[in-house]
């Protein structure tokens, strides 16, 4: 049983028919009465909004202004068939657009847009706002009254919880000697693989365009970053610590991530960076003094062995300090300087501002899912209010409702919606109609059940089905209006002509707007997130080398970044959809990932620039990077291009080991009169060289998933066959 949905429906069914009764017994104004019953089910049933308590008020509050300024207007336009389905297209538009900001946007986005369509689609005068205010405020209070107060939603559903102790797991895996590296290892990247499944799992991304929200999502990102370095299957056994400065530095690493997941838990302390950076700068120092003194006899082509541990160290306490400091923003405290141009510190109004304004121009585009439902939603709902104004339906907003509950990202999404939500319809009327019967006009046994369909109708959806929600919502809808005025059984005979109006609306505009649903764009986001993550990569290795303006590794930052939100949202999408998908859901994931490791590799090599002195550069030395840089990309494009024309992904790019003989002879040559900065440059080219090294381990991975994703799994072959059987 499903415990969370029975108490939120418990909820609904103890609050909507005491609001209802308050407006129909006591105020007695029809208007107030409709919109006291339908925005208690805006509040209590279509939206539920998660999080820290004082974010959710704000969120319910938020939510009751939009309902009230939509209110007005949609009253304002429902006298003109064209105006109100004008005004239905900008506000859906402007409400669907509006998730790209943040989930607790998209969250409210079904229940603010049902504030519209029930004015909009019930002609009245202007003299009745008032009344209708009225009915939308009585439901506002008690709504988030009950919200807040009964059954609140547990600490265990909090994201930052399970953060927390996905940072324990890394930190635990840290502190671990030799002999359990390999079971602390897995333990961690269960944690860690666990944390990102539930973040994507969340029906909308927990992100949005502040620090806070923004900094909590990239927590899985940024720990997987450094598992990739700490824990590669193959070397687990045989990895150890070079030096006690390395061993100090993984010390601190483990206790910053401790004590960053105890901030999660809700403890106010605060990692000891001052430790972290001393302990990081101590592992450079150290190798620095022993860079000159490598044997001459290293083997061609090897980076030699002594530099792989400090390098690993270096990585993982940088990652670490990454993830103390996304902890501290995700908790509400300023935190020191992050590689991550989204979270860039700023006055937090200008930082709000600006960064929405950013998502919004990310997003106006066709390549945006968000962009493209929005466009579709906005023109199904306007063609439904024209055709309920325009016809004159008794219910006309149930075209438009009907519409709203099935319009789906595709047209096969849409085509199943349909058929889920007439079946449901079905069911609803016949039990609806013979409670009618049954009860006949006896009110006081109508009031009595009202709760009950009511607890059926919030509980259904989350536990059962979407059609049994459908089923839920018309019995709901029965009772509802033969309390308003008795028409018995006619009422659903009413509900089925509007709602198979709406259903058509749907389907149609299903099939004429981006009718392949996320597959497609999903595909290209993958290969444009790769190819922009690879040019990243370039543009950060070259300002290593050559040194230049670094405004222009900055601005293959943001296109990247742009890249990856995108990618993120429709691979969201995607996952929506999976039922009408035949790819391995875990291989696209593992590639969406991929995508986000490039980008991280780009904005390290961006962090080692920072250790040299910015004027001693061995760009002789650097040069013998070249050949490494465009074979990485050439073959992350080609991968892209792989995937988006249904092609094999090709082998691992043979690696230059002459050049990286090379490079060694060369760094080692310049090492040799000691000279600190000299030293240091060598150093920083030589992890640039393990950067590569790692992208390079990455292709062979990466090929692996993207052969296996176009591969159908055993569970898709069977969907189609049954598929075809049921044609």
């Amino acid at each position: 049983m499903n415990v969370a949905a029975l108490k939120g429906a418990a909820r609904a069914a103890i609050v909507m028919p005491a609001v209802f009764a308050l407006a129909d017994k006591v105020i007695e104004q029809p208007q107030t009465s409709i919109f006291a019953a339908f925005g208690s089910l805006a509040m209590l049933v279509f939206v539920e909004f998660g999080g820290p308590p004082r974010n959710r008020l704000l969120a319910y509050l938020g939510l009751g202004c939009v309902g009230a300024a939509f209110i007005t207007l949609g009253t304002l336009c429902s006298r003109n068939a064209w105006l109100g389905a004008g005004a239905m297209a900008i506000v859906a538009f402007a409400t669907l657009f509006s998730g790209a900001i943040g989930g607790y946007f998209a969250a409210g986005a079904t229940g603010a847009l049902l504030t519209f369509v029930l004015p909009v689609t019930i002609a009245a005068p202007n003299s009745a706002i008032p009344d209708r205010l009225e009915g939308w405020g009585l439901a506002v209070g008690a709504g988030i009254t009950a919200v807040m107060l009964l059954w609140p939603p547990g600490r265990r559903a909090d994201l930052r919880r399970e953060a927390a102790g996905a940072l324990r797991a890394v930190a635990d895996f840290l502190d671990s000697n030799r002999g359990r590296a390999a079971e602390r290892a897995g333990l961690a990247r269960e944690a860690v693989d666990a944390l990102g499944r539930r973040f994507l799992g969340a029906q909308h991304r927990p992100t949005g365009p502040t620090g806070p929200t923004a900094a909590l999502a990239s927590l899985p990102d940024e720990l997987d970053w450094l598992l990739s370095f700490l824990a590669p299957a193959a070397e687990l056994e045989t990895f150890e610590l070079a030096s006690a400065e390395d061993a100090e530095a993984m010390a601190a690493a483990a206790s910053v991530l401790r004590v960053s997941a105890e901030r999660l838990d809700g403890r106010d302390q605060l990692p000891d960076f001052a430790r972290l950076d001393a302990a990081r700068d101590a592992v450079a120092h150290a190798l620095v003094r022993r860079l000159p003194e490598l044997p001459t006899d290293t083997p061609a082509g090897v980076v030699p062995k002594a530099l792989g541990p400090p390098f690993r160290v270096r990585a993982a306490t940088y990652s670490a300090r990454q993830v103390a400091g996304y902890a501290l923003l995700a908790t509400g405290r300023e935190a020191p300087e992050l590689d991550h141009t989204d979270l860039a510190q700023r006055p937090p109004a200008r930082t709000a501002f600006e960064a929405t304004e950013q998502l919004a121009v990310e997003h106006a585009s066709l390549r945006s899912v968000w962009f493209r439902n929005s466009v579709r939603g906005a023109v199904g709902l306007a063609v439904a209010v024209f055709i309920a104004q325009r016809t004159g339906l008794q219910h006309g907003f149930w075209v438009v409702l009907g519409t709203l509950s099935v319009l789906r990202s595709n047209a096969l999404g849409t085509g199943w919606s349909i058929l889920s939500a007439l079946a449901g319809t079905a069911v609803g009327i016949l039990v609806g109609a013979l409670l009618v019967i049954g009860i006949g006009t006896h009110e006081a046994v109508l009031w009595g059940v009202l709760p009950v369909a009511v607890l059926l109708a919030a509980y259904a959806p989350r536990a059962i089905s979407f059609a049994a929600g459908q089923a839920g919502f018309t019995v709901v809808l029965f009772v509802l209006f033969n309390l308003i005025q008795p028409v018995g059984w006619r009422v659903g005979v009413v509900r089925v002509e509007d709602v198979a109006i709406g259903f058509a609306i749907s389907l149609g505009v299903g099939l004429l707007f981006w009718p392949r649903g996320a597959g497609a764009i999903l595909r290209e986001d993958i290969a444009a997130a790769y190819a922009r993550g690879a040019d990243y990569v370039v543009a950060t290795a070259r300002q290593l080398i050559e040194g230049g303006d670094p405004e222009d590794a900055a601005r293959a930052g943001r296109v990247v970044d742009i890249a990856l939100h995108r990618l993120d949202d429709a691979f969201r999408q995607y996952l929506a959809e999976r039922s009408a998908t035949e790819a391995n859901v875990e291989d696209v994931g593992a590639l969406v990932g991929g995508a986000s490791r490039v980008r991280r590799s780009a904005q390290s090599l961006t962090s080692l620039g920072r250790m040299a002195d910015g004027t001693t550069r061995l760009e002789r030395c650097g040069e013998n990077l070249d050949r490494e840089l465009h074979a990485l990309q050439s073959w992350y494009v080609a991968l892209g291009y792989a995937l988006v024309n249904g092609r094999p992904v090709p082998p691992p790019h043979i690696r230059d080991t002459e050049g990286n003989s090379r490079l060694l002879a060369c760094v080692r040559e310049a090492a040799r009169d000691r000279d600190k900065a000299t030293v240091m440059a060598a150093l920083v080219l030589l992890w640039a060289s393990q950067h590569l090294d790692n992208l390079w381990r990455l292709e062979a991975h990466l090929g692996e998933r993207a052969n296996a994703a176009r591969t159908p799994s055993t569970d898709a072959r069977r969907l189609r066959k049954l598929r075809i059987l049921a044609s």
